[in-house]
């Protein structure tokens, strides 16, 4: 699966399958895409293999006293093309859905608690109003 920036200074692919992906509805996600919510493809960053000789521009970004994560974006047009989690480290990439060629449909939505009012969560698919809790019931 192949994916980029809008200006195509970086293009990419991921070699596998992602692990999972999410709709995250939290506010970080919602202000960091500039949209509803997120829809990322967690993948291990070794599996993300850059198609151009563009490198992302990585912003570190601190919300109050929640660890930091990190988002790479395009230094030329801006695009989001992935972020990091405090709690995967840079092991982990979670590839902004919306810059991938084909369309990914998430597995399961987080954070629904600060879901947009307009966005209908499907009901056949998983949703939880943070991140899932280790009793919750698998995915």
């Amino acid at each position: 699966m192949q994916g980029g920036c809008n200006c195509r200074y970086i293009r990419f692919r991921m070699t596998s399958a992602p692990i999972f992906v999410n709709g995250c509805h939290c506010r970080v996600c919602q202000r960091e895409t500039g949209s509803a919510f997120a829809i990322n493809a967690m993948i291990e960053a070794d599996r993300v293999v850059m198609l151009t000789e563009g490198e992302p521009e990585i912003f570190v970004s601190q919300v109050g006293s929640v660890p930091a994560t990190t988002c790479a974006r395009c230094p030329r047009c801006g695009v989001s093309l992935w972020g990091t989690h405090p709690d995967f480290g840079e092991a982990i990439r979670f590839v902004r859905g919306g810059t991938l060629d084909e369309r990914i449909i998430p597995d399961a939505h987080f954070f629904t608690v600060t879901r947009h009012p307009l966005v209908e969560v499907p009901e056949r698919v998983p949703s939880f109003p943070g991140l899932p809790r280790p009793d919750d019931p698998p995915l």
